[in-house]
């Protein structure tokens, strides 16, 4: 989740924010390597992925991008599986379904 987050909405951290999140989150490095990296204490690089983490987080709460991005990614998904069993199922009904989720996604947009 740490990840979509950041995916979404990273860029709206400041730059220093920004490279120490990455190292922790998408590099995978450990705290005190970060902190050994940066010259300052692994619990000042602790507190400030913590805090990047509630920034982040409120940014969704507050916008739902990341919401809307995983609901219609549900959606397509649903619409690629209808679309290759298409010929497995009455061709009328999943026309009907396919066109009703396609809407419901164009209504969210």
């Amino acid at each position: 989740m740490q990840t979509y987050l950041y995916d979404f909405y990273g860029e709206l951290l400041t730059e220093h924010q920004r490279d120490i999140y990455e190292e922790f989150v998408l590099d995978d490095l450990s705290l005190s390597e970060i902190a050994q990296e940066e010259g300052i204490s692994r619990q000042g690089v602790h507190d400030l992925v913590k805090r990047c983490d509630r920034i982040l987080q409120g940014y969704e709460d507050k916008l739902h991008l990341l919401e809307r991005f995983l609901h219609t990614k549900e959606k397509v998904t649903r619409i690629r599986t209808l679309s290759q069993n298409y010929q497995d199922q009455k061709e009328a009904l999943v026309m009907a379904e396919i066109q009703a989720i396609s809407s419901e996604i164009l209504e969210e947009l």
